[in-house]
């Protein structure tokens, strides 16, 4: 008589399932589900909508409550959306939802993915920092000290109290031999500085400058500026109409320099996305952009959400941009290492 014999795992079961026939399994399941492309419409939608404002966010209308330029500002946190809706298109089992939030991300990556990254490089021979101090700084000596210890050739600070100025520059006195200061703003050096003057940005009070930083590689062209706040109000949108006005003026000043190397630092109230930027964006060129660590956000300090102090630079490449330790301020200071030649 034939015997039949069953052989048994040690513990006394049946061997588990592989993973991957496992996972054919439930793709098979999934595909005699008539559901998986109806399901997930409303997740498919937001995620559309996502892709669609990242895409074409220039074409957002600023005409009421500067929404446009909103959005802009703070344009790389819709990313954060997609793992929400990703686990939600894997809950509701939608393909539909699944494909429109892979989309989304792709459309992100597109256009965040390189500011994630590390692009520092190990040259350079100009380290220059900036910082709005921040007019009711309680400290503003330690904040002088701790941006001093950046190991900066060239300092900007913006927002500055009369009243805290000479705590400043006595607290700056050991590291940098020069400084100018021209109303809220001033630049601290280690190289000699010479013409600092006032740049009319159309506020009514000086809150830009301009002076020349004689470096051992040359002659560079230093502007300042701490343009307009902007505000968001229930009842006006975003606020920005006198920040655009003060950029327009600031692009100007800009574009009649006659020096070929410039850097412009500080606080511009606006990201290098926000479009009412662009006077002045489209001639500098961001280090943090083009070599910086991450997205860099400098405000607010205890939660930084958006990138507006700013270091830019024409005629002169980037090296390495990072955000500097948090001070009495609510913003945190930036730096950049640059290579001046010759």
């Amino acid at each position: 008589m034939a015997q039949a014999y069953m052989t048994e795992s040690g513990n006394g079961g049946s061997d588990p399932e592989p993973s991957a026939s496992r996972f054919r399994r439930r793709l098979a399941d999934l595909r005699k589900d008539p559901g998986i492309w109806r399901r997930g419409g409303v997740l498919a939608g937001i995620a559309t909508l996502i892709s669609l404002v990242m895409i074409f966010h220039a074409n957002l209308p600023n005409d009421v409550g500067n929404l446009g330029s909103l959005t802009e500002t703070f344009l790389p946190w819709l990313g954060v959306a997609v793992p929400a809706l990703l686990a939600g298109a894997v809950i509701r089992k939608s393909a539909t939802a699944l494909i429109a939030v892979l989309l989304t991300a792709a459309v992100w990556a597109n256009l965040f993915g390189g500011l994630v990254t590390d692009k520092s490089g190990a040259g350079g021979n100009l380290v220059v920092a900036t910082h709005n101090v921040d007019a009711d700084n309680p400290d503003p000596r330690g904040t002088a000290e701790s941006v001093a210890r950046s190991g900066a050739d060239v300092l900007a600070l913006t927002e500055l109290k009369g009243s805290a100025v000479p705590v400043y520059e006595k607290a700056l006195a050991a590291t940098y031999k020069y400084h100018a200061v021209e109303g809220t703003v001033g630049v601290w050096s280690k190289y000699p500085l010479s013409a600092g003057a006032p740049v009319d940005i159309r506020m009514g009070w000086t809150r830009a400058m301009r002076a020349t930083v004689d470096t051992p590689q040359g002659k560079v062209a230093a502007f300042v500026a701490h343009l307009p706040s902007v505000r968001v109000k229930l009842n006006a949108g975003f606020t920005a109409n006198q920040r655009d006005d003060s950029a327009d003026a600031l692009g100007a000043a800009l574009a009649a320099e006659p020096l070929k190397k410039v850097i412009l630092l500080g606080d511009l109230n606006g990201t290098m996305n926000d479009r009412a930027l662009s006077e002045v964006t489209s001639q500098m060129r961001s280090t943090q952009g083009a070599a910086g660590d991450g997205f860099g956000f400098s405000w607010p300090a205890e939660f930084p959400m958006a990138r507006i102090d700013q270091i830019l630079v024409r005629g002169i490449r980037p090296e390495a941009s990072w955000t500097l330790p948090r001070t009495g301020s609510d913003h945190l200071p930036v730096a950049a290492r640059l290579t001046v030649k010759p």
